[in-house]
This record gives C-alpha cells, sequence and structure tokens, in this order.
C-alpha cells in the first residue's frame, strides 16, 4: 500500500491527477467561517496586528479555544482587517463572505473530484452548519438594515457575520443541504443523508436552542451504478427477528431454536445481521498535535470499507491530521491526501509514519 501528501492548493493538484484513478473520495471540508487555518498572507496595514478579533481569546474558556492560533466565527476577518485595513491574500476555502460564495466554491472543487473518480467512485462528504452570528455591537431593524449601537463597534468586534444579505442574526444557515443540493445540481447522485450522532458533543453556552449533537455525511456517486460494499459494513442486529434481546414467545422457543439451528451458516448470517442504518453514533476523539477538529477513525472506518475495494484507492483533498490516510492504510488501502498548510503536512507525516507497517510507501511531496 502506499500514502501520497500532496503539499498544495486542492484546485490546482486535483487537476494533476490521473482522470479515472480514485475509487472513492471520503473527506471534512473547512466548514463556512469556523476557523483560519492559517495560510493567509495579509497586505498593507500594520504587521503588528493580529488580524482578527482577540477578544475571541480566553484563558478559562471551556469551549476549546485557549488561546488557539484560529478563531471561531466573527472572530475571523475574512477579507479585510477593520482595526488597521491589511488585506487578505489567501488560497483556503471556508472564509468566504457568504454561505453561496463558499458552497459554489466547494462545489468547484468536486467537481474536479469527480474528474479524477472512477466511474463507479463515490464522494462521502463530512460536513457541519454554522449560524449568523448575533451581530454584537450592531443594532438590527426590521427592514434589515443595521445600526451602530457605538462609534468603535466595528474596530472592537469586526464585521458581525449576521450582516450577510439574505440571513437574519442567529439563523442556522442549512450549508450541509445547500452543499447537497448543489452537488446534486451539477451531476453527482445524491444517494445518502447519514446522522453523525455523538454522544459527548461540543458544549455550548446557549438557552434558546438546543445543543448541536449531529453533523451529516452525505454519500455521492458519480453515476447511477456504483460501488458500494454493503455486506462489508453490514451490523449487528438487535431486535429483528432472530437478533439478540427479541422478545421471545416462550411457547415458541424450542421451534424457533430448532428452525435455528437447522440453518446454514450462511443463512444463519443474514438473521444475526442487519443493513447498516444511517445513523451514526461515535464519539468525537481529538488528536493533541492538531489545533483543529479531526473526525475519529471509527466515523470513517465504513465509508471507506464501503465505498472503496481492498486494494483500491481513497482521496482525501482536506488532508488535515491525514486520519483518512490513517484509516485506509489500515485497511488495506492506497490514499492520496492533499493539504495546503505545510505544517499540517508535517504533523500527518509524522503521524502516519507512526502508526503504518514498514511496507507502506509514504511519498510527501512539496
Amino acid at each position: 500500500m502506499s500514502i501520497k501528501i500532496l503539499q498544495g492548493n486542492s484546485l490546482d493538484i486535483l487537476g494533476d491527477l490521473e482522470k479515472d484513478s480514485i475509487d472513492t473520495c471520503v473527506t471534512s471540508p473547512p466548514y463556512w467561517g469556523l476557523r483560519d487555518y492559517g495560510t493567509a498572507t495579509w497586505v498593507g496595514g500594520d504587521p503588528s496586528c493580529s488580524h482578527k478579533r482577540d477578544s475571541k481569546f480566553s484563558e478559562s474558556c471551556s469551549t476549546g479555544q485557549k488561546n488557539l492560533e484560529g478563531a471561531i466565527g466573527d472572530g475571523i476577518y475574512k477579507s479585510k482587517c477593520p482595526r488597521c485595513g491589511a488585506v487578505r491574500e489567501d488560497e483556503q476555502l471556508g472564509l468566504e463572505e457568504t454561505p453561496e460564495e463558499y458552497v459554489n466554491n466547494m462545489a468547484d472543487l468536486f467537481d474536479k473530484v469527480k474528474d479524477v473518480l472512477k466511474p463507479e467512485g463515490t464522494l462521502w462528504l463530512n460536513i457541519g452548519d454554522s449560524y449568523i452570528g448575533g451581530g454584537r455591537g450592531y443594532e438590527y431593524c426590521d427592514d434589515g438594515t443595521i445600526q451602530q449601537n457605538h462609534i468603535d463597534a466595528g474596530v472592537k468586534y469586526g464585521k458581525p457575520t449576521g450582516k450577510v444579505k439574505g440571513y437574519k442574526p442567529k439563523d442556522l444557515v442549512g450549508i450541509p443541504w445547500m452543499m447537497a443540493f448543489e452537488l446534486r445540481r451539477r451531476g453527482w447522485w445524491l444517494r445518502q443523508d447519514i446522522i453523525w450522532n455523538k454522544p459527548n458533543p461540543m458544549p455550548e453556552s446557549v438557552t434558546d436552542r438546543c445543543t448541536k449533537s449531529h453533523e451529516y455525511i452525505f454519500l455521492l456517486s458519480k453515476s447511477k451504478h456504483y460501488h458500494y460494499d454493503h455486506e462489508a459494513i453490514k451490523e449487528e442486529a438487535v431486535g429483528e427477528r432472530w437478533g439478540k434481546d427479541t422478545p421471545i414467545n416462550m411457547e415458541r422457543t424450542k421451534d424457533i431454536e430448532n428452525q435455528f439451528n437447522g440453518l446454514t451458516r450462511e443463512r444463519k448470517m443474514i438473521y444475526e445481521t442487519r443493513n447498516k442504518r444511517s445513523v451514526w453514533t461515535v464519539n468525537p476523539k481529538p488528536y493533541k498535535e492538531a489545533h483543529f477538529a479531526v473526525y475519529p477513525t471509527k466515523l470513517i472506518e465504513p465509508c471507506i470499507l464501503a465505498g472503496c475495494p481492498e486494494g483500491g484507492t481513497v482521496l482525501d483533498p482536506f488532508g488535515g491530521s491525514g486520519t483518512t490516510g490513517l484509516v485506509a492504510d489500515r485497511l488495506k488501502r492506497s490514499a492520496v491526501l492533499i493539504e495546503l498548510n505545510p505544517d499540517y503536512v508535517e504533523i500527518m507525516r509524522k503521524r502516519l509514519e507512526g502508526d503504518a507497517p514498514l511496507f507502506t510507501d509514504i511519498e510527501v511531496e512539496t
């Protein structure tokens, strides 16, 4: 097996990959407006300025943002720093000014992914949602216009994420379904919405809605007929006719046992397992070397088992900490990982070299 780590912009690198060469793509792209991955160059302004709303950082913060380099929500200045006037030059996706711009840019990238997938290839897309900010420091009027509450609001708080045309402050954007529908419009087959249920979600200091404890994984295919190994991801039957924990009619117990014992092993397996359900309960597991959210290995194992035959190749155009490559290698698949940030390339290289067997070929191209 081999793992290729390609450092650079996915939009450029995907165009250089061989057409129809990838079995499946499993990825979790940057979510809209939630984190700055540190790839920007700021032009002009004050070189000593942080170009982000520093009030977002707190030593006592309980939501995982203690002085991290990234910031959350309106703490990020997406295009121009309102404090010093510097202009962002950046290739990363996720910091577009509007959800529509973000979805369009992502869909352009997945058009290129579709080109490198085999005709029977699939895309497993994990994506979370975003909220429009409350616009703290601004007063929102009934007609949608805003008035500054105080003269330094723009400097103190930055441009509010609530000021997005077509959205109200505190709106849930609906990014996942916007993305799914746009990909379908561009020719993908939208085959499944899978719910990632998180038993231990990130705490949220909200009192006017529930704490978010799920994300989506969309299964999309390049063609009407595609590779999907449902046998590889079958789960134990619980509460089914022949599964465990099934209520038993004591008068029929002996007859049922006799019928079941008379079955061949193959037929018994039909009743002892069931087709995998569309709600996957998996605990998030942070990776200590990465300063960003990583999806857990248990979450993407079924995606790779079902979407890629043994010996095939898995693609992740947002390599991050290398989880997709890690799982692919453990399951005897090769992987192609693309990552824009050179620091994260080094993180995934060390992680993969520490986990992969000696006969796995790990190649890094910068």
